[in-house]
Protein backbone atom coordinates (compact mmCIF):
# COMPACT_ATOMS: atom_id res chain seq x y z
CA UNK A 1 0.00 0.00 0.00
CA UNK A 2 2.56 2.41 0.82
CA UNK A 3 4.42 2.34 -2.48
CA UNK A 4 1.69 1.85 -4.08
CA UNK A 5 0.80 5.84 -2.67
CA UNK A 6 4.56 6.47 -3.17
CA UNK A 7 4.45 5.69 -7.00
CA UNK A 8 0.82 7.11 -6.85
CA UNK A 9 1.93 10.57 -5.82
CA UNK A 10 5.27 10.54 -8.05
CA UNK A 11 2.94 9.52 -11.25
CA UNK A 12 0.17 12.73 -10.58
CA UNK A 13 4.01 14.87 -9.88
CA UNK A 14 4.88 13.88 -13.21
CA UNK A 15 1.52 14.41 -15.23
CA UNK A 16 1.07 17.67 -13.41
CA UNK A 17 4.39 18.99 -14.83
CA UNK A 18 3.50 17.79 -17.98
CA UNK A 19 0.69 19.26 -18.28
CA UNK A 20 1.89 23.00 -16.38
CA UNK A 21 4.97 23.24 -18.91
CA UNK A 22 5.54 23.38 -22.29
CA UNK A 23 8.28 22.72 -24.52
CA UNK A 24 8.83 24.48 -28.24
CA UNK A 25 11.45 23.19 -30.18
CA UNK A 26 13.91 25.54 -31.65
CA UNK A 27 13.34 24.23 -35.36
CA UNK A 28 9.37 26.74 -34.74
CA UNK A 29 11.03 29.77 -33.64
CA UNK A 30 14.60 30.35 -35.08
CA UNK A 31 14.16 32.72 -38.25
CA UNK A 32 16.18 31.52 -41.52
CA UNK A 33 17.70 28.59 -39.63
CA UNK A 34 19.05 27.24 -43.47
CA UNK A 35 20.78 30.73 -44.16
CA UNK A 36 24.21 29.82 -43.49
CA UNK A 37 24.27 27.43 -46.45
CA UNK A 38 22.40 29.54 -48.92
CA UNK A 39 24.32 32.41 -47.84
CA UNK A 40 27.83 31.09 -48.39
CA UNK A 41 27.67 33.43 -51.75
CA UNK A 42 26.27 36.84 -51.41
CA UNK A 43 22.34 36.50 -53.47
CA UNK A 44 21.31 38.59 -55.93
CA UNK A 45 18.00 40.54 -55.14
CA UNK A 46 15.24 39.68 -58.05
CA UNK A 47 12.25 40.90 -56.42
CA UNK A 48 10.40 43.68 -57.65
CA UNK A 49 9.89 45.91 -54.75
CA UNK A 50 8.36 49.32 -55.85
CA UNK A 51 4.38 49.75 -54.40
CA UNK A 52 2.54 50.53 -58.03
CA UNK A 53 -0.56 52.61 -57.57
CA UNK A 54 -3.71 50.64 -57.66
CA UNK A 55 -7.74 52.18 -57.94
CA UNK A 56 -8.64 53.79 -54.46
CA UNK A 57 -4.92 54.95 -53.73
CA UNK A 58 -4.45 58.27 -52.70
CA UNK A 59 -1.42 60.28 -53.72
CA UNK A 60 0.03 63.53 -53.41
CA UNK A 61 1.07 65.51 -56.75
CA UNK A 62 3.51 68.24 -56.14
CA UNK A 63 3.71 70.70 -59.47
CA UNK A 64 7.03 73.38 -59.74
CA UNK A 65 8.40 74.71 -62.59
CA UNK A 66 10.40 77.54 -63.21
CA UNK A 67 7.81 80.37 -63.74
CA UNK A 68 5.20 79.83 -60.26
CA UNK A 69 2.81 82.27 -61.68
CA UNK A 70 1.36 79.21 -63.77
CA UNK A 71 0.98 77.07 -60.81
CA UNK A 72 -2.42 79.27 -60.04
CA UNK A 73 -4.55 76.66 -62.04
CA UNK A 74 -3.36 74.08 -59.28
CA UNK A 75 -4.28 75.67 -56.54
CA UNK A 76 -8.04 75.92 -57.81
CA UNK A 77 -8.02 72.35 -57.61
CA UNK A 78 -10.73 70.14 -54.67
CA UNK A 79 -8.42 67.78 -52.78
CA UNK A 80 -10.87 64.59 -52.19
CA UNK A 81 -13.93 66.21 -52.14
CA UNK A 82 -12.55 68.75 -49.85
CA UNK A 83 -10.78 72.44 -49.55
CA UNK A 84 -7.34 72.49 -51.28
CA UNK A 85 -4.51 73.25 -49.15
CA UNK A 86 -0.86 74.09 -49.84
CA UNK A 87 1.29 71.82 -47.71
CA UNK A 88 0.98 68.55 -46.69
CA UNK A 89 3.07 66.32 -44.31
CA UNK A 90 5.01 63.50 -46.49
CA UNK A 91 4.39 59.98 -45.02
CA UNK A 92 7.61 58.88 -46.69
CA UNK A 93 10.13 61.02 -45.79
CA UNK A 94 8.49 63.50 -43.44
CA UNK A 95 8.80 66.67 -45.24
CA UNK A 96 6.59 69.21 -46.14
CA UNK A 97 5.41 69.21 -49.69
CA UNK A 98 4.32 72.62 -50.76
CA UNK A 99 1.88 73.21 -53.43
CA UNK A 100 0.99 69.41 -53.18
CA UNK A 101 -2.73 68.29 -53.68
CA UNK A 102 -4.04 64.86 -53.05
CA UNK A 103 -6.10 63.01 -55.48
CA UNK A 104 -7.84 59.71 -55.63
CA UNK A 105 -7.50 57.12 -58.03
CA UNK A 106 -10.50 56.03 -59.62
CA UNK A 107 -11.62 52.84 -60.44
CA UNK A 108 -10.43 52.71 -63.84
CA UNK A 109 -6.69 54.13 -62.89
CA UNK A 110 -7.03 57.68 -63.66
CA UNK A 111 -6.29 60.61 -61.84
CA UNK A 112 -8.40 64.26 -62.76
CA UNK A 113 -5.81 67.08 -62.41
CA UNK A 114 -7.43 70.56 -63.29
CA UNK A 115 -6.91 71.76 -67.03
CA UNK A 116 -4.63 68.49 -67.86
CA UNK A 117 -7.38 66.28 -67.36
CA UNK A 118 -7.49 62.38 -67.10
CA UNK A 119 -4.14 60.60 -66.32
CA UNK A 120 -3.68 57.35 -66.11
CA UNK A 121 -1.93 56.07 -63.16
CA UNK A 122 -2.61 52.76 -62.30
CA UNK A 123 0.20 50.09 -62.23
CA UNK A 124 2.71 52.64 -62.28
CA UNK A 125 5.43 53.30 -59.79
CA UNK A 126 4.95 56.94 -58.20
CA UNK A 127 8.44 58.19 -60.37
CA UNK A 128 6.39 56.59 -63.62
CA UNK A 129 3.30 58.49 -62.32
CA UNK A 130 5.41 61.83 -62.09
CA UNK A 131 6.31 61.38 -65.40
CA UNK A 132 3.50 60.75 -66.58
CA UNK A 133 1.65 63.93 -65.43
CA UNK A 134 4.82 66.10 -66.36
CA UNK A 135 4.04 64.59 -70.15
CA UNK A 136 0.59 65.51 -69.67
CA UNK A 137 1.31 68.90 -68.30
CA UNK A 138 3.50 69.65 -71.39
CA UNK A 139 1.10 68.50 -73.75
CA UNK A 140 -1.70 70.70 -72.55
CA UNK A 141 0.59 73.79 -73.63
CA UNK A 142 0.23 74.78 -69.67
CA UNK A 143 3.75 74.58 -68.45
CA UNK A 144 6.89 74.15 -70.55
CA UNK A 145 9.23 72.84 -67.70
CA UNK A 146 7.22 70.65 -65.00
CA UNK A 147 8.70 68.80 -62.14
CA UNK A 148 5.94 66.46 -60.33
CA UNK A 149 6.40 64.99 -57.45
CA UNK A 150 3.78 61.92 -56.70
CA UNK A 151 3.63 60.17 -53.23
CA UNK A 152 1.62 57.64 -52.42
CA UNK A 153 -0.84 59.09 -48.99
CA UNK A 154 -2.44 55.86 -47.83
CA UNK A 155 0.10 53.08 -47.85
CA UNK A 156 -1.11 50.54 -44.92
CA UNK A 157 -0.89 46.77 -43.91
CA UNK A 158 -3.38 45.29 -41.66
CA UNK A 159 -1.67 42.79 -39.22
CA UNK A 160 -3.93 40.25 -37.35
CA UNK A 161 -3.41 36.85 -35.59
CA UNK A 162 -0.46 36.02 -33.03
CA UNK A 163 1.39 38.76 -33.02
CA UNK A 164 2.31 41.13 -29.85
CA UNK A 165 0.13 44.08 -31.40
CA UNK A 166 -2.09 43.57 -34.07
CA UNK A 167 -2.59 46.67 -36.02
CA UNK A 168 -2.40 48.78 -39.06
CA UNK A 169 1.36 49.73 -40.00
CA UNK A 170 1.58 53.05 -42.34
CA UNK A 171 4.66 52.07 -44.48
CA UNK A 172 7.63 54.83 -44.48
CA UNK A 173 9.31 54.02 -47.70
CA UNK A 174 8.73 52.52 -50.66
CA UNK A 175 10.35 49.43 -49.57
CA UNK A 176 9.41 47.57 -46.68
CA UNK A 177 9.60 43.85 -46.25
CA UNK A 178 7.41 41.88 -43.97
CA UNK A 179 9.94 41.51 -41.54
CA UNK A 180 9.57 45.42 -41.03
CA UNK A 181 5.92 45.15 -40.68
CA UNK A 182 6.08 42.40 -38.31
CA UNK A 183 9.09 44.48 -36.08
CA UNK A 184 6.72 47.06 -35.95
CA UNK A 185 3.70 44.94 -34.26
CA UNK A 186 6.26 44.01 -31.87
CA UNK A 187 7.35 40.21 -33.55
CA UNK A 188 5.46 37.29 -33.36
CA UNK A 189 3.86 36.06 -29.81
CA UNK A 190 5.08 32.96 -28.05
CA UNK A 191 1.70 31.47 -29.27
CA UNK A 192 2.56 32.56 -33.38
CA UNK A 193 3.26 30.05 -35.84
CA UNK A 194 5.97 31.47 -37.99
CA UNK A 195 6.02 28.51 -40.31
CA UNK A 196 2.44 29.52 -41.32
CA UNK A 197 2.26 33.33 -41.91
CA UNK A 198 -0.04 34.29 -44.82
CA UNK A 199 -0.45 37.57 -46.64
CA UNK A 200 -3.52 38.54 -48.95
CA UNK A 201 -3.13 40.76 -51.72
CA UNK A 202 -5.25 42.34 -53.85
CA UNK A 203 -3.44 41.87 -57.44
CA UNK A 204 -5.56 43.69 -60.71
CA UNK A 205 -8.58 42.94 -59.09
CA UNK A 206 -8.40 39.39 -57.86
CA UNK A 207 -7.37 38.70 -54.14
CA UNK A 208 -4.24 36.14 -53.60
CA UNK A 209 -3.38 34.07 -50.86
CA UNK A 210 0.67 33.62 -50.28
CA UNK A 211 2.29 31.37 -47.35
CA UNK A 212 5.22 32.16 -45.84
CA UNK A 213 7.95 30.22 -43.87
CA UNK A 214 9.83 32.59 -41.83
CA UNK A 215 12.02 29.74 -40.24
CA UNK A 216 14.01 28.97 -43.55
CA UNK A 217 15.52 31.60 -46.06
CA UNK A 218 13.14 31.10 -48.94
CA UNK A 219 11.15 34.18 -47.16
CA UNK A 220 14.01 36.21 -49.16
CA UNK A 221 12.49 34.96 -52.07
CA UNK A 222 8.82 34.94 -51.82
CA UNK A 223 6.52 37.02 -53.92
CA UNK A 224 5.13 38.35 -50.33
CA UNK A 225 8.81 39.49 -48.89
CA UNK A 226 8.02 42.88 -49.93
CA UNK A 227 4.44 43.86 -49.14
CA UNK A 228 2.60 45.92 -50.61
CA UNK A 229 -0.31 49.16 -49.96
CA UNK A 230 -3.46 47.27 -48.64
CA UNK A 231 -1.35 43.96 -47.92
CA UNK A 232 -3.44 42.02 -45.04
CA UNK A 233 -0.93 40.17 -42.56
CA UNK A 234 -2.30 36.95 -40.48
CA UNK A 235 -0.21 34.95 -38.31
CA UNK A 236 -1.36 31.77 -37.50
CA UNK A 237 -1.55 31.07 -33.36
CA UNK A 238 -0.19 28.08 -32.10
CA UNK A 239 -3.12 25.31 -31.19
CA UNK A 240 -1.41 23.65 -28.54
CA UNK A 241 -1.27 26.74 -27.15
CA UNK A 242 -5.08 27.70 -27.29
CA UNK A 243 -6.00 24.68 -25.74
CA UNK A 244 -3.62 24.93 -23.36
CA UNK A 245 -5.22 28.75 -21.76
CA UNK A 246 -8.73 27.28 -22.06
CA UNK A 247 -10.73 27.01 -19.13
CA UNK A 248 -10.74 22.74 -19.52
CA UNK A 249 -7.18 23.03 -19.27
CA UNK A 250 -6.65 25.26 -16.63
CA UNK A 251 -9.22 23.59 -14.36
CA UNK A 252 -7.47 20.43 -15.12
CA UNK A 253 -3.98 21.17 -14.39
CA UNK A 254 -5.50 23.01 -10.84
CA UNK A 255 -7.05 19.77 -10.29
CA UNK A 256 -3.97 17.59 -10.57
CA UNK A 257 -1.97 20.01 -8.87
CA UNK A 258 -4.27 20.03 -5.90
CA UNK A 259 -4.30 16.15 -5.73
CA UNK A 260 -0.57 15.78 -6.36
CA UNK A 261 0.45 17.90 -3.65
CA UNK A 262 -2.34 16.07 -1.19
CA UNK A 263 -0.44 12.60 -2.46
CA UNK A 264 2.80 14.27 -1.92
CA UNK A 265 2.63 15.14 1.66
CA UNK A 266 0.16 11.18 1.95
CA UNK A 267 3.30 9.56 0.45
CA UNK A 268 5.94 12.00 2.93
CA UNK A 269 3.87 11.11 6.26
CA UNK A 270 3.46 7.33 5.54
CA UNK A 271 7.47 7.50 4.79
CA UNK A 272 7.89 9.08 8.05
CA UNK A 273 6.48 6.73 9.83
CA UNK A 274 7.30 3.69 8.69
Amino acid sequence: MKRFTLFFGIWLTLITFLLTTSCVSTKKIVYFQDSDQVFLQAQQILQQYEMRLKPADQVLIKVTCSEPELLTIFAQDIVMGTAGTTSYANLTTGASLTNAYGYTVTNDGYVVLPAVGRVNVVGCTTEEAAKRIEKSIIEANLIKDPEVTVRLLNARVAVLGAVSRPQVVSLTSDRNTILDVLSQCGDIGDTGLRQKVTLYREVNGERKKYSVDLTTSEVFQNPAYYVQQNDMIYVEPNKSQSVKSSAFYTFLGAGASIISVISSIVSIVILVTR
